[in-house]
């Protein structure tokens, strides 16, 4: 059946959306590269044998060069290094001088005292977010798996195209309110912290992404949900209008009747209601004796 068909590709399309949505949003989530860019550090003194631009030699034979101290002190850029960082929810990473390796600090204790409550809704949010496009993920596989009928996949539709638009408005509320974090921690956070240049990263851009997904994922469900719906009512009303035609009810109200006593047979089977009404015609005249 076409209509059949066209209905399960528009669940598996949803399905396939969500669980994008949810794989892009834990990514995001347990990821540390919603913002990078680079600390402007001052350079430490080098010990012992270490060479490199990376630190400052004060006992060098050139030392006592009054030329190159005065170049040292009126421009500065020899005493400062640009060091990389990420941050994301949980940690804040930079790299360390002349050593390998990242320096890791929680992101909460970097924010400012009074933004603090603002960064924890946004986590609360973010949580939120993941376990309803779980459950939305759960009630699309159901559905596309297995329903005792078709008025309760009808309902699983209805219900997971519900949840899956909270689970979207949570996700941008979150990704929001990080974003309000960030830019406030930026300006007001600790002065070791604070970066010389910043920028969105990968994780901030697959946050979003995952919202796309989200909302693309609703829609298509609403939309599948709304199209059953109207065929079935369209298919109703035109055989009412053939009943009335074809047949001389004494009563006005017979061809609902007769509609509705077929429907309500139906509603433990797991057709398609369109394509059922289409046999409704051939069982006319019985419903009508």
């Amino acid at each position: 059946n076409k209509t059949s068909a066209d209905s399960r590709h528009r669940a598996s399309a949803a399905f396939s959306l969500s669980f994008l949505s949810l794989v892009f949003s834990i990514t995001a989530f347990s990821s540390s590269y919603w913002c990078e860019g680079t600390r402007k550090v001052a350079k430490p003194f080098c010990k012992g044998d270490t060479k490199g631009d990376l630190c400052i030699r004060f006992n060098s034979p050139e030392g006592n060069n009054s030329q190159a101290v005065q170049y040292i002190w009126e421009t500065g850029d020899d005493k400062f290094v640009e060091k990389k960082f990420h941050a994301g929810i949980w940690y804040s990473c930079e790299e360390m001088i002349n050593e390998d390796g990242e320096k890791c600090r929680s992101f909460i204790s970097l924010t400012p005292a009074s933004d603090r409550g603002v960064l924890w809704l946004s986590i609360v949010a973010e949580l939120l977010y993941v376990v309803l496009l779980l459950t939305g993920n759960i009630l699309m596989s159901v559905e596309i798996c297995y329903y005792s009928s078709v008025i309760d996949g009808l309902k699983i539709n209805a219900f997971s195209a519900v949840v899956t638009v909270l689970a979207g408005l949570l996700g941008m509320v979150a990704h929001m309110m990080y974003t309000t974090v960030f830019q406030m921690t930026v300006n007001l956070g600790p002065e070791d912290w604070r970066p010389h240049t910043w920028d969105y990263g990968w994780s901030y851009g697959l946050a979003w992404t995952s919202f796309a997904c989200c909302m693309a994922a609703a829609v298509t469900t609403i939309n599948k949900y709304t199209k059953t719906i109207l065929e079935f009512k369209h298919k109703r009303r035109k055989l009412e209008r053939s009943f009335r035609i074809q047949y001389k009810f004494p009563d006005p109200t017979a061809p609902e009747k007769v509609c509705n006593v077929y429907v309500n047979s139906f509603r433990n089977t797991t057709d398609d209601p369109t394509h059922a009404l289409r046999s409704l015609r051939h069982l006319a005249t019985i419903s009508v004796l």
